[in-house]
């Protein structure tokens, strides 16, 4: 993978640019990659920004011409409809069959999707290579580091107890990412519900929370808030408006799992507790430093390799592949510095990450058409939204199936053109609060509506099985989504964006 994508990168032409973050489009990414840094958007003059006719002039030059996406035909989603329906329905069918075979099903999607893809949308695939790149960087380091981080304790299976580590995960996800929360928790998690006989509705809520909901509090915790930083949200911003929203779910959420752990465990009758006397104590705590290593390379890359003339003159790519050898570099440190017993203790295997590699690679790859039309029509003033809530369920919607940092930067873009009274100045204009609210709580909270809506949540139940948790299937999963969180959602939607 790391040679195609170099080979691809180095058939880009010098003047592309390239986002930080999956499928932002090109016209965004070179704001990202400009002299304009984010920080100093949010104060700078908002009248300095480009007037909206120039920029829907340059969003209508198509993919060749200029920066904008490229009108294609809506039969182009037809693949990225098949994989979903093929992760949905094939394990249910014949779950063994598809355990050996799923390799050979991304393949069979994603390379002639890649091929066509190159032939028509050659920049946009480009990027979306070197954003997969990116993205397993991230999420493979985050596994491999918090795969030596092995807690050792005599905590009692016990609704409270869970109820304490899923709110510490709601917590820790906002300054870890929800990635390198969700990684880190999972398995001590699992060591304490070791005896439980039912316990599927554990990390069925441990997806809802730490890997999805719990990173709203800060531009670190999940990448549609880290772009809106890098497009000038102030850090703080994130902070004081969406704590309301973190707190709603995240309280309800608790509550709800409590009142639900309760009944399951006296369903059971009761669990024998599986620990003994041992002390709490954290084998393998140099893989903090690793970990903060990974945090501190995502930061860099907004703040310095995507702004530094020097690494930028060397290749388009070069901050992103300094951004990929840093992150691997800090998986290999913690290779080397963590005792293999430590990790077979741990319970760290290869698995989880290779079928998450496999499986995105085909989703990555078919989602290309997907998002260049949302692109599109974003650019071309075809999706009509005119209030908060409509932002909120438009962008969550689609956040639940697609990338969401494309999503939330095409709503974001859209939402420029709202009036309002309040409203925060970022590149290229000033979005409205309410409307910035809506997108932001769309694109993050409802990254937990499926297993794909967000990076952990397939890692999360990769994990969970290999260690002999029955998982729902894809559609099991969405039924208790839908029947959990789309109720709450809708009282959000009441609480928050009725006006």
């Amino acid at each position: 993978m790391s040679a195609l994508v170099l080979l691809c990168a180095l058939a880009l032409p010098a003047r592309a640019p390239l986002a930080w973050l999956p499928g932002a489009t090109p016209a965004l990414a070179q704001e990202a990659h400009g002299d304009h840094a984010a920080p100093a958007a949010a104060h700078g003059d908002e009248h300095a920004a480009p007037a909206h006719g120039d920029e829907h002039a340059a969003a209508s030059e198509g993919e060749h011409g200029g920066h904008g996406p490229k009108k294609i035909s809506i039969l182009w989603i037809i693949p990225f409809a098949g994989i979903l329906l093929a992760i949905a329905i094939v394990p249910l069918v014949n779950g063994h069959w598809w355990h050996h075979n799923f390799p050979k099903v991304s393949v069979a999607f994603a390379v002639p999707m890649l091929i066509a893809m190159l032939i028509l949308l050659q920049t946009k695939t480009i990027h979306t290579i070197i954003e997969y790149g990116s993205f397993i960087a991230l999420v493979g380091s985050l596994f491999v580091i918090s795969g030596g981080i092995l807690i050792r304790g005599s905590f009692k299976s016990s609704t409270l107890t869970n109820v304490v580590f899923l709110g510490i995960g709601a917590v820790i996800a906002s300054l870890v990412g929800t990635a390198g929360a969700s990684m880190v928790l999972i398995r001590p998690m699992l060591r304490i519900n070791k005896e439980r006989k039912t316990k599927m509705h554990i990390f069925i809520f441990f997806i809802f929370i730490v890997s999805n909901i719990g990173g709203s509090l800060t531009p670190l915790g999940d990448p549609p808030l880290f772009l809106g930083f890098l497009q000038g949200v102030p850090f703080e911003w994130t902070l004081i408006h969406m704590l309301p929203g973190w707190a709603f779910m995240c309280g309800i959420l608790l509550a709800l799992f409590f009142v639900v752990d309760t009944l399951m465990l006296k369903k059971d009758g009761g669990v024998k507790d599986s620990a003994g006397t041992d002390k709490f104590q954290i084998a393998g705590g140099i893989n903090f430093l690793f970990l903060a290593g990974v945090l501190g390379t995502v930061v860099a890359y907004g703040y310095v390799f995507s702004k530094n003339d020097a690494i930028k003159g060397l290749h388009p790519f070069a901050p992103d592949f300094l951004q990929m050898i840093l992150m691997w570099g800090m998986a290999g440190l913690s290779l080397a510095f963590t005792s293999k017993p430590l990790r077979e203790e741990n319970g760290f295997t290869w698995f989880p990450v290779k079928e998450v590699a496999i499986l995105f690679a085909a989703i990555f790859a078919c989602m290309i058409p997907a998002l260049n039309i949302l692109e599109y029509m974003g650019s071309t003033g075809q999706l009509v939204v005119k209030h908060p809530w409509q932002f909120f369920w438009m962008t969550g919607g689609l956040s639940s199936f697609l990338d969401n940092a494309p999503t939330y930067l095409t709503f974001l873009s859209l939402a420029k053109t709202m009036p309002d009274a309040t409203c925060t100045a970022v590149i290229g204009g000033c979005v409205p609060q309410a409307y910035l609210l809506a997108i932001s709580m769309g694109a993050v909270f409802m990254g937990a509506n499926t297993y794909i809506g967000n990076a952990p949540n397939f890692m999360v139940k990769s994990i969970c099985e290999e260690n002999e948790v029955p998982m729902p299937s894809f559609l099991g999963y969405m039924a208790w989504s839908i029947a959990i969180l789309i109720p709450l959602f809708l009282l959000a939607t009441f609480v928050f964006f009725r006006g």
